[in-house]
């Protein structure tokens, strides 16, 4: 038996059999495309459900698919009629939340959209907000947002492609939707205000079986008739859930990559600060989970450049850059992050890196001091999990064991963690997919880098100071 997980990422969407033992039997990939249609960009939904059911169906033929689930990135959802079920792309258009608005639009949601609690974060960059998304919409298209339209998250909608049933969820609309209060277990004040309550559907479980597949789609695509579809889940909320599930509680998880995305379990609500880049988001049981993000992978290719992302870093280079006082000091990218006014000003102080090897090391070295400063501002749990593309180079797990040794820092080396996480849902309550555990890491003999971390901090406030003065 096998699940299949529709993985939804905002570049590129993945479709992938998960076994039964938590093993990835097959995937493959498309880009999400996106296209201009008038003011909007919107995303290709023709498309791309084209290419789900017919490689779906090729799935089927190879592996017995009991389930399927979408893990969707966030700040996307589609607004439908009933009779767009029919229709390969619905009348409304799915908006992308990378594209620019119109100044009225900016300043219509600072006066409307909420405060913290409703919002789950600070007011974020482009179209992100599905609330703002939908005050765009009704100004552009009106009669869309009459009587009979439904607004379904991403991953909802691709349930109630599959299955005909409308649902929504917690961990999606938690994920800085603008939609959702999570604290106050109720829809933003938005919501009621603009006439949006009928539109969003009643509340179901990320794991609930929605029903099986659409029988007209099981006959022409070679689809299991009995294949449960099931509601769906946030893909950070399903990375974090892949580890509730193996028995974690009261914990912070560090995923890497573009962004450094900090999340824990352990966090209260009244500690998060959406001045620092902190979010609130959702475990599948409605938990609060709160969360922080920096760009960390725009500071580590501006410290490395091209040429010296390839070369092996190393204990002994880190040594030296401790020894000498060699920091980078934040922000090289054009978010804050962590770091109100730094945006841009980023710099290296003290002797210059004389290697590409030095220079990575550098790099790996400023990401482990960003990610222990996210779980600085998520306070401190007792075990700190690793995972995403940083944890290729174990330099980076051992500096995180150094910098944080009053947790148990663990690495989990296996890729897919959305996937596998989207896919424990199949199963939920009946234990871990998988035995295979993350590994416990040690820390380094670094002399002075305890010294060196609280250097940096005053540095780094000095030059928050500096900014805001």
């Amino acid at each position: 038996m096998a699940v299949a997980v529709f993985d939804v990422g905002k570049t590129n969407v993945k479709l992938l059999a998960v076994g039964s033992d938590g093993e990835i039997l097959e995937q493959s990939s498309i880009a999400n495309s996106v296209i201009q249609d008038g003011p909007f960009w919107r995303h290709d939904l023709a498309g791309t459900e084209s290419w789900l059911l017919e490689s779906l169906g090729d799935l089927a033929k190879s592996h017995e698919l009991e389930a399927f689930v979408t893990a969707a990135h966030g700040s996307a959802g589609v607004l439908v009629r009933s009779d767009d079920l029919e229709r390969s792309e619905p009348l409304c258009p799915m908006l992308d939340y990378e594209q620019e608005i119109p100044d009225w639009l900016r300043k219509r949601y600072v006066a409307v959209g909420g405060g913290f609690e409703d919002r789950g974060s600070a007011i974020l960059h482009g179209a992100l907000h599905q609330a703002r998304q939908l005050l765009w919409l009704e100004q552009e298209l009106p009669a869309a947002m009459g009587s009979g339209a439904l607004y379904l998250c991403l991953p909802q909608y691709w349930a109630w492609r599959l299955s005909g049933v409308v649902a929504s969820e917690i961990t999606y609309l938690a994920a800085q939707s603008g939609l959702w209060n999570l604290t106050g277990n109720r829809a933003a004040r938005i919501v009621a205000r603009h006439g949006w309550t009928e539109m969003l559907p009643p509340l179901r479980k990320a794991w609930e079986s929605l029903g099986v597949v659409r029988p007209k789609l099981a006959h022409r695509y070679g689809l299991p008739e009995q294949m449960r579809i099931l509601t769906g889940i946030h893909d950070s909320s399903a990375n974090f859930y892949g580890y509730q599930a193996m028995g974690f509680a009261g914990f912070s998880v560090v995923s890497t990559g573009t962004w450094i995305v900090g999340m824990s379990d352990a966090t209260p609500f009244e500690r998060l600060d959406p001045d620092r880049g902190m979010t609130c988001n959702a475990d599948p049981a409605g938990g609060v989970v709160g969360g922080v993000l920096t760009m960390g992978g725009r500071e580590f290719s501006a410290i490395t450049g091209a040429e010296s992302m390839q070369a092996p870093a190393s204990v002994e280079a880190v040594r030296r850059i401790v020894n000498d006082g060699t920091m980078a000091l934040p922000t090289f990218g054009a978010d804050d992050g962590l770091f109100p006014g730094t945006a841009g000003r980023g710099c290296i102080v003290g002797p210059k890196p004389d290697s590409d090897v030095a220079r990575k090391s550098l790099a790996i070295l400023h990401c482990a001091l960003l990610s222990s400063k996210c779980l600085d501002a998520l306070g401190r749990s007792n075990a700190v999990i690793l995972d995403g593309a940083y944890i290729r180079d174990p330099l980076f797990a051992g500096l995180m064991a150094t910098l944080n040794r009053g947790a148990s820092v663990y690495v989990n080396s296996r890729a897919d963690g959305v996937a596998l996480g989207a896919a424990q849902l199949a199963s939920h309550g009946k234990g871990p997919l998988s035995d295979a555990q993350p590994h416990r890491v040690d820390g380094l003999d670094i002399p002075g880098l305890e010294s060196y971390a609280a250097t940096w901090e005053l540095r780094t406030k000095a030059n928050i100071k500096e900014a805001q003065a």
